[in-house]
């Protein structure tokens, strides 16, 4: 037990620690971390392609590249198992190991497209649509559209062209997929082909970028300590769903569980609270809504079970896991086609 104390003041400390430095103080490199094996293995899989390219990758605060511009950016806290760590613990959401590839895959997708500025031409617009469409952070997914690849979750190739090139670009690239077969009748055929061919053609040319290739916002510049990062995008959601929802919705959760309690009945909210990230990500997968947002109706759903008295029979639980997902899955449906859960 006190070894056990000892090691959790230890990650305590060193947490502490942690949260008070300033992003650019940190000795952070992609070299030797798992982020260089997984990049390496994006470069095997361009080579396999018969691709010349091979995009830059730098350290910054979120996956991305800058827009026309031929390099990816990886999150900082990705080089780091301590940062890591405290990426999961105040968002819940760190990126397994087996979805960097995933996350690579697309970001080359868009790096591919500045590096021959493939986005220029008529036929690529004429394929995904208009370049200079505003992006729509809040977009409204299809999830049964046969028109997009699915490669990452949340449907991310609805939300821009740019980003349905990148998708369907990651899909086309990955080792063993026969994407053929795959999307064999769907509309999302025909861009694969597109990139397909496009590849073969410009593939073991350099490419024709030749502007500077800046990164946007890298390490050495984040001026901001970890906690001020954190703090930056602190989630705002909860304190909206809760002004708008209120008890709304606690008789549909008396519906759904036990608002009586018998001697072994248990709370809600510790039934809620156990398959949150699971629940999360279903809704993600079907929904595309975000992360934060599910997680945070989730957090108020739980809260108001606590509030409420609301109860689970252990013996049950597939039955409340069956109800609860629906329900999670309307009141998200709802959101992303009336920007409310409910009408009130």
């Amino acid at each position: 037990e006190e070894s056990t104390k000892a090691v959790t003041k230890s990650w305590e400390e060193a947490r502490a620690e942690m949260l008070a430095k300033r992003i650019s103080e940190l000795p952070l490199k992609i070299d030797g971390t798992i982020l260089e094996t997984k990049i390496n293995q994006l470069y095997q899989e361009l080579e396999s392609k018969g691709l010349a390219f091979r995009p830059g990758c730098y350290l910054t605060d979120e996956w991305g590249c800058p827009d026309g511009i031929p390099i990816i950016g990886i999150p900082f806290y990705l080089a780091d198992p301590k940062l890591a760590r405290i990426e999961e613990e105040i968002t819940e959401n760190l990126e397994k190991e087996e979805e960097l590839i995933l996350y690579l895959r697309h970001e080359c997708g868009h790096a591919f497209n500045y590096a021959y500025e493939l986005y220029k031409r008529e036929e690529w617009h004429s394929t995904f649509g208009p370049y200079s469409r505003p992006y729509i952070e809040d977009y409204k997914a299809n999830p049964l559209s046969k028109k997009y690849v699915k490669h990452m979750q949340g449907w991310y190739a609805q939300k821009h062209p740019d980003e349905d090139f990148a998708e369907t670009f990651a899909v086309w690239l990955t080792p063993g997929l026969d994407w053929r077969k795959q999307y064999e009748g769907w509309d999302a055929l025909k861009k694969l082909e597109y990139i397909d061919r496009v590849a073969k053609e410009i593939g073991p040319d350099p490419p024709t970028y030749l502007g500077a290739v800046m990164q946007d916002s890298p390490v050495s510049e984040l001026k901001l300590t970890i906690l001020e990062h954190y703090e930056r995008h602190e989630n705002k959601e909860y304190p909206k769903i809760v002004s708008q929802l209120g008890s709304t919705l606690d008789g549909d959760l008396r519906e759904i569980f036990e608002s009586r309690k018998d001697a072994n009945f248990r709370s809600a909210y510790e039934f809620i609270m156990s398959h949150r990230v699971m629940f999360r990500n279903l809704v993600y997968y079907w929904t595309g809504t975000s992360h934060n947002l599910i997680r945070q109706l989730i957090r108020y759903l739980a809260d108001r079970a606590q509030v409420a008295d609301i109860y689970f029979d252990p013996a049950k639980e597939q039955h409340y896991l069956l109800q609860f997902e629906a329900f999670l899955l309307t009141l998200s449906m709802n959101y992303r086609y009336t920007d409310r859960f409910v009408e009130v």
